[in-house]
């Protein structure tokens, strides 16, 4: 992701910097997304040829003073700048509204109180976000993309802008509109977070479990294109227990397929389908998938080895991240992987992540 480092990847030569930094230091091959934020729009093209997948740009606060949000205007900019480059824009979508009952019935409530946040940012963010993400839509052919649907109130709203841009002829992958969920909102429902825990606080939030369901259905419907960790870590001391003024942020990276697998089984999906989600599809988001994304003959032997039959319970212990703070503390997921191989070279065993870094950067000067 573009943020979330010092500096963020919203220029060539910030992307080159933190590219630097990357050689030698990853353990998969990492491809890079660049940023929008205001006023960076004549950088954009730069960036796409040095081989940045695509964009992402934020409609809200991002949380982090180096990376603004945008509004239409600069929207109007970045997708000018974009058009006709084969690249995608990814939508943190929310918008604020300036709702003063709202803000101050929040002021009033317990920040301890998982509802006070919840109540901080209803659907109509995402709503919102949406209506402009689609006004764009009916007017240029750059692929647009939704990261982290919390709502599922929007899935309606994006199926009928993709309804015409497939009317207006795009070719492109899914009209060019696409959208994605996440593996905390497809297991977690608000009922479930208990007073003082921002292990469990995110942006846009967990809601409740109809809202849980319906997402699980849409995506059944293939109505959500994939599911991904959104994997957001922080030091431990930003994760305090008032839920306004803690870190937003899960970090699902290292059981994401676990938890998609206990989930999915049960509402009987087969292997083929959890990797369509969580592999496939997001090979073709970012265009890479002449490289990545299946098994077949030519492309890259990127495999795990899982036995989808094996449980575990997550503990502090086997948490490979930095923050052992998480939601799944406890949590008895199925599936174990035994085995993971990157480009047909085994890198982790079952216990243990096997030798140096071997990822490469897929960037077109590296």
């Amino acid at each position: 992701m573009p943020l979330n480092s010092i500096p963020p990847t919203t220029t060539l030569k910030n992307l080159n910097t933190k590219a630097s930094s990357a050689v030698g230091n990853v353990f998969v091959d990492v491809a890079f997304w660049g940023g929008i934020i205001v006023g960076n729009q004549n950088s954009l093209q730069d960036m796409v040829k040095a081989g940045v997948v695509g964009f992402k740009c934020f409609l809200c606060p991002s949380g982090v003073e180096e990376f603004p949000n945008v509004d239409a205007r600069d929207l109007e900019l970045a997708f000018a700048a974009l058009e006709g480059t084969g690249s995608v824009l990814a939508f943190h979508a929310e918008i604020e509204e300036d709702n003063v009952t709202i803000k101050n019935k929040i002021k009033k409530n317990d920040p301890e109180e998982y509802t006070t946040y919840l109540e901080s940012r209803p659907p109509s963010m995402e709503l919102n976000a949406i209506s402009l993400v689609k006004s764009f839509v009916e007017k240029t052919d750059v692929r647009v993309h939704i990261v982290h649907v919390s709502s599922a109130n929007v899935v309606p709203l994006l199926e009928e802008a993709r309804r015409i841009r497939l009317a207006a002829g795009n070719k492109s992958w899914r009209g060019g509109v696409t959208a994605e969920t996440c593996h905390h909102y497809l297991t977690l429902s608000a009922d479930q977070v208990p007073r003082g825990c921002s292990e469990y606080k995110c942006a846009p939030p967990i809601r409740d479990r109809d809202n849980k369901e319906r997402l699980w259905k849409y995506l059944l419907e293939d109505k959500l294109d994939m599911v991904v960790s959104d994997h957001s870590p922080c030091t431990p001391d930003l994760k305090c227990s008032n839920n306004l003024e803690a870190w937003g942020g899960i970090s699902s990276v290292q059981f994401g397929l676990s938890l998609f697998w206990t989930n999915a089984s049960a509402r009987g999906l087969d292997l083929r389908s959890i990797s369509k989600y969580l592999s496939s599809s997001t090979a073709l988001l970012c265009g890479i998938q002449d490289r990545k994304g299946a098994i077949k003959p030519g492309l890259d032997a990127d495999l795990v080895f899982f036995d989808p039959d094996s449980t575990f319970t997550v503990t502090s212990e086997i948490i490979r991240h930095k923050n052992k703070l998480t939601p799944y503390l406890g949590k008895e997921l199925q599936g174990v992987v035994k085995q993971t191989y990157l480009r047909g070279q085994l890198i982790y065993d079952g216990s243990d992540i096997l030798g140096e870094p071997k990822g490469n950067l897929l960037l077109n000067s590296y």
